[in-house]
Parts: C-alpha cells; structure tokens; sequence
C-alpha cells in the first residue's frame, strides 16, 4: 500500500514548547518498555477543533495520540510513554494540517521528500561526553538477552550481541568455555553500540558465558546479574534453544513483482468497461485491463529472464484497481481472472522454477466486504459489529468516517483482529490459499499497523502449513520489532532502496556513507534474516528508480549492480529491467512496455548478464559482506562476499572518469579457489591471476562496475 508520510505545511502562527520529564534509567540487564516520558504542548493564535502529535513513535498515526486542549481553549497537551533514542514528529491541525515543530533543536529529511522535527531522548547517565578511557560506563546501555537478536545460531556459530553506550569502551570480550574471543563493533547510532561475538557450537552443549568490558584502566565482568561483584554468567540450556529460521530458498531468489492490472491484457472478455488504453497516463483510479491470461503469456519472458520468484500485489475481488482494499478475499478479481485460472498460471510457473507470493492485506478490508456491508445495514445489530472499531451509529462513510479508517480512508475500515472470529477468518485465508495455489510466501501490506499478536499467531500458523514458507512485511522503516523470530521472516528492505537512491540518483551520499549505510542495515538483524530481505530500487508505492535517475541508464545499471550483488533476494519492480519510467504513485504504475522488453534493449542484456551471474555464484547469494574500499575523493568503492568455498567482488566507479583501484583482497578459505582459478569479471569478461598478491589493481570506465567472480562461476553463467 502508498506509505503516506507527513509533509511539512504552514498555516497557522504558533508557538510551541517541548518539555522531556526522564524516569529513572534502565536496569542494566533488562530492556524496559517506555523508561521515560515525553510531554509536548503546543499553544495556538487561534482556537482549532483538534490537535494530536504523530511520529515515528506511533507508526504515525494522526489518530493514536489526541492532545487535550487546556482551559485556555489555545494550549493542548499530551503525555506519552517513550522509548530513548531519535524520534521522529509533527503536529497535526484539525485532522488534516501536519506542521513542524519551530523550536526542535533538529529537523530532519525523512528520505522521501518530507521534513520532520527530532526529538532525541537519552537516558540519565548519558549526561557527560563518552570516552572509553575514563573508568566511567554508562550502565543503563549494557544489554544482552538469551534471544533475538541478542543471541542468534546461523550456519554452525553461535553469534552473541551486547549493547552499549558508543565510544564509552576500549574493548569487549567474550568469555565461555575458558576462551576469550575479542568482540567487533558492528553498528553504532547516537545512542547504542553493538557488539558481535562469534563461536562455534553444536547445538548440543549447553553453555555459560559473560562479557569482559574494559573501560580505561577498569575491567569489569557483565552477566545475568548485570555487573557485580559475584558474577553469574549467562546460560544457554542446548534443549530449550529455538533458532531462528528463515525460508532457504529465499537468498537464491530473484523476485519479479508484478502490479495485476498493468502488466498484460490478454483476454479483452475481462476487460471492465472503463477499461483505458495501455499507453495512457495512469490515474488513482483508471483500470488497463492487465489479467491472467496476460501474465501468462510472458511466463516464458520471466524464465528467460532469470526470474525465480514473482511477488503479485493483491489479486482478490475488490472495487479499486489497486486491490488493497478486499471485497472477497477468497475469489479472484473477475477483471484479472478465475481462480481456476490462478492456480494453473501459478503451477505452469512453479514447473519453471518460478515461486509465488501473494499480497495480503490483515490491516483493513474494503466497505463491500461482507461482514462491513452488513454492519452498514443491520448497525448494532449486525454479528459483525466486533469485527471493526465502531465508534457510533448508523455506520456513515464519511470523512471522518465514524469509525477507524486506514489513515481515516472512510473506503478501508480496519479490522479488529484480537475479535476471535475475525482473527480466525484472517488466519484462515492461510490455509485457504495453500490449497488453491502453491503459495510459496506471503507479503504483508501496512504491516507495522496490525497488533504483534496476530502476526505471532499468523506466523504459527504458516509455519505449522509449510516451515518453508515466506512471510515478508511491509515496513518502511527499521524492521527489527517483528524480526525476532516469532513474527516475520524478512521486510522489504526499503531502507536499501533509499540508500540506493541517495548514493546513485541523488549523488548527495560519499562512497564511504553509502557503504556505512549498506553496513549499517546488515547489521541491524541476523545474518540469515539479512540474507532473505526484500532489496529493491522502485515499488509500487515509489517513483521508478530510472526516473529518480533524471533517465541516466548508468546509474541505475550500478544500482543493480549493487541490487544483485549484495546481502538479501533482490526483487525487480516490472518493467525496471527494460528501462521504464514513471514518478510518484499514480504515475510509477504505467502500463508494462512489453516493446522495450527484447535482446535489442541493452538494460535487457544487463539485467539477464546480472541475474545468471547471481544464479551461478554461491558467494553472491550466500556470502557475508566485507567492504574492502570506499575512495570518496574518486567516487569508488568495492567490496566482498564470501563464504568458506567461494569469494566475490564487487566494484563500483560512480565518478565521470576512468580509475584505477588497487584493492585489499579478502582473507579466508574462499579465497583458496580463487587463488588456484583467479577471478573473472562477469560484465567485461576480462580475467585476473591472483597467485599468492593481497592487493588487487584493477581499471575501471567512468559510471561502470565489475563483478569479479571464481572462473568456474563464470563457466557455468551463460554471461560469459
């Protein structure tokens, strides 16, 4: 669904005045919900019907935090629970008016054309500068836990996190077994810093194990207990350990999504009767008649293409063209197709190695769908009334409507899925459509706005049906809240995507940022949940990335360089491939142009070279990353993935001229085959002897890349 994000408008003379009243901090062992609280007031020139504060602390969610106006008629204010860190707000006027906060002591650009207000909270003990040399730890940052993602098992290690205040010590250590493994800093933000520890384990033994923090002269030991005098290590018992995980097939996977209505008609039968010409400007509410039949016409394209997954946004009967809003979430669309027709389109793909996954959207439903239609017409009476939030009668679709909305939409009334005959109905759809189809994954629309408890219980579901079926939710920002292990398998990684853009589009990153940030976002989950991530460069829901180009096909070709080459399942929004345009959400959903889509078509070549090398190179599917260089002066970088059989390198020249990189090889078992073989670049067919060198000069055209892979990759690509 559109990610609807507030933008910065001005109406109205204010002031407003900001007050952070902190509790206590945290306990060191024990992550607290909301350890402090935030009051914000904001005082008016004139009297308004209503003032609430959304952020990124509500999902922003204008609705989920009214303000209470004082006796003054001009001042409103609200308390809320807070966690510490950035949080991310505005204000909104009588519904519809997002302002900014004119006193924030920060504003921010969201990365998708919004300006927001900074809040940063930080805990008590926070108050002197950091140093790892003083003695003094900041003790309500130390955190570790016996689940995720504080302790993970991933390919036969152990891989054990602790959390602390940035810059605050000089090392950590791992301690278990009479060993002591120095721990690596992975990721830091202004208010926490994680550190990894990797051990191997059998899953058979059960361990104890503490950290080692030295701070300056002072070292002291953390356990279960937190830090005292008495250490008590942490222990993991082997028979009550549950791993997390995730779909295997998912990192082999490059996915195709396909938007139903625009990627072929090809059965006119079907056709609605406003039906508009594929050529034309698309608009929120034309209809182009794409179907079945013309999806599958191009099965053998998709093949071809190297495609082994496609991601169909929502195919259920519904009034828009877009489909997220279901009428009957157990029958096809009549203007795509019959379900009969799905199914076989959907078992003629998966004969061709080709996965499905649906869209499903649990958050809201359309006004025709039954049990809503039927509280229009019975009101209080109705069997339904729990299935949605009612907040009087008649039911009036209005705006505001007089009941929840998906973003006060008075079209999409959200569901109330803690109701247990709409939570069984909800969860029923699981089963429903694995019957119909081979359902390989699931992806979840506006998933940050449904309660955890439905995803956890959707998960065991799933799970119980298929443990290799793929359930990725739609987040636009930080997904770590559902990727625990109990609710999601993956998000669509737009934070990928806005790196992407930031760096190739916009030119306003460094090579040094951009790969910080790839760094950044791997980091942030478990390395088999980073493997399986959604990357993407456009969606539905955001202009093409050719188009965000300003239609240099240069820098999108290195953006699916980067697509193809790094951690997770990259997935190729339609008609990216053959160098579609389109801007924001209508204009991103144009009809699919199957003239561009042939040998002829150079982005075509491109794509189908990337795809097969993926395909034939395991370390690009599978391998951990390492940056081996970031040139910002050059405009170049390059780096690694490697597992313990194979090693790949990706470089990239996003500068106007011709250079030349002299590149730290990666160290491992990998880089044996390598050595014996030498590397090959995928895209030049150039070769390179390696021997016994730890460095390797490589010449690079200007706005090109190279992927250098094990010759006998190479060999079995058909991109040699």
């Amino acid at each position: 669904m559109r990610n609807i994000r507030p933008i910065a408008r001005y109406g109205l003379a204010l002031l407003l005045v900001v007050y952070a009243v902190q509790t206590r901090p945290v306990v060191a062992q024990t992550q607290a919900k909301a350890p402090t609280q935030q009051t914000f007031v904001f005082v008016a020139d004139r009297k308004l019907d209503s003032v609430s504060v959304a952020g990124t602390f509500n999902n922003w969610n204008k609705a989920a935090n009214p303000m209470k106006v004082n006796a003054d008629g001009l001042t409103w204010r609200t308390t809320l629970p807070m966690n510490y860190g950035k949080q991310l707000y505005k204000f909104v006027l009588n519904g519809d008016t997002w302002v900014l906060d004119p006193r924030a002591a920060r504003v921010e650009d969201d990365g998708n054309g919004n300006t927001n207000s900074v809040l940063a909270l930080f805990p008590r003990d926070y108050s002197q500068p950091a140093s790892p040399n003083d003695g003094v730890m900041a003790t309500s940052a130390l955190l570790h836990s016996s689940r995720e993602p504080f302790l993970n098992y991933d390919r036969g290690k152990l891989r054990l996190v602790l959390r602390t205040r940035p810059n605050d010590l000089r090392q950590v250590w791992l301690r278990s077994a009479g060993r002591r493994i120095p721990m690596r800093l992975s990721r830091s933000d202004e208010l926490y810093a994680n550190y990894v520890g990797e051990i191997a384990w059998d899953r058979k033994t059960s361990l104890s194990y503490d950290f080692e923090l030295v701070d300056g002269k002072r070292t002291t030991r953390f356990g279960a207990k937190g830090i005292n005098s008495q250490n008590q290590p942490f222990r993991l018992v082997a028979k009550d350990f549950h791993p997390f995980v995730v779909p295997t097939w998912v990192e082999k996977t490059v996915f195709y999504q396909i938007f139903p209505d625009r990627f072929d008609n090809g059965d006119k039968s079907n056709d609605p009767t406003n039906v508009q010409a594929w050529d034309s400007a698309p608009t929120g509410f034309s209809r182009f008649g794409g179907d079945v039949a013309g999806v599958k016409k191009h099965v053998g394209y998709l093949s071809e293409l190297g495609i082994s997954g496609v991601y169909f946004n929502p195919v259920f009967k519904s009034p828009s063209n877009h489909r997220y809003d279901a009428q009957d979430y157990k029958t096809l669309d009549p203007e795509f197709g019959t379900n009969a027709e799905f199914s076989a389109l959907t078992k003629d793909l998966q004969k061709r190695g080709i996965r499905t996954v649906m869209d499903f959207v649990f958050n809201h439903t359309a006004t025709t769908f039954a049990p809503f239609a039927d509280i229009r017409e019975k009101g209080e009476a109705s069997n339904y009334k729990d299935w949605y939030f009612i907040k009087s009668y008649p039911v009036k679709m209005q705006d505001p409507p007089n009941y929840v909305a998906w973003y006060n939409h008075p079209a999409m009334p959200k569901l109330n899925l803690q109701n247990p005959a709409t939570r069984d109905y909800m969860l029923g759809l699981v089963n429903y459509w694995k019957g119909q189809i081979p359902l390989a994954g699931m992806r979840l629309d506006v998933a940050n706005e449904v309660d955890m408890r439905f995803w956890r219980l959707l998960r065991q579901r799933t799970k119980s049906i298929d443990p290799q079926m793929w359930i990725v939710g739609e987040v636009w920002g930080d997904g770590t809240p559902w990727l625990g292990g109990d609710q999601w398998d993956s998000v669509m990684n737009y934070p990928f995507l806005f790196a992407n853009a930031d760096f190739f589009a916009d030119g306003k990153t460094t090579p040094t940022q951009f790969t910080n940030s790839l760094m950044e976002i791997y980091n942030r989950h478990p390395p088999q949940v980073s493997r399986n991530m959604m990357n993407m460069l456009s969606s539905h829901d955001t202009p093409r990335f050719l188009t965000r180009c300003h239609n240099d096909e240069r820098l999108q070709r290195l953006a699916a360089t980067v697509q193809f080459t790094w951690v997770g399942a990259p997935s190729i929004y339609y008609g990216e491939e053959v160098g579609m345009q389109g801007g924001a959400d209508p204009d991103n959903r144009r009809g699919m142009r199957w003239d561009l889509a042939n040998g002829g078509n150079p982005m075509v070549r491109f794509y189908k070279r990337v795809i097969s090398l993926r395909r034939f190179c395991p370390a690009l599917q599978s391998g951990d990353p390492k940056i081996l260089l970031a040139d910002d002066k050059n405009k170049t970088l390059a780096y690694a993935r490697t597992t313990d059989d194979d090693v790949a390198i990706v470089v990239i020249n996003r500068s106007d001229s011709s250079q030349t990189l002299d590149i730290p090889l990666p160290q491992g078992p990998g880089m044996k085959k390598i050595r014996e073989q030498g590397f090959s670049d995928g895209l030049s067919k150039q070769g390179f002897a390696i021997g016994t060198a730890t460095h390797l000069k490589i010449t690079i055209p200007p706005m090109e890349s190279a992927i250098l892979v094990s010759t006998s990759s190479l060999g079995g690509s058909d991109a040699k």
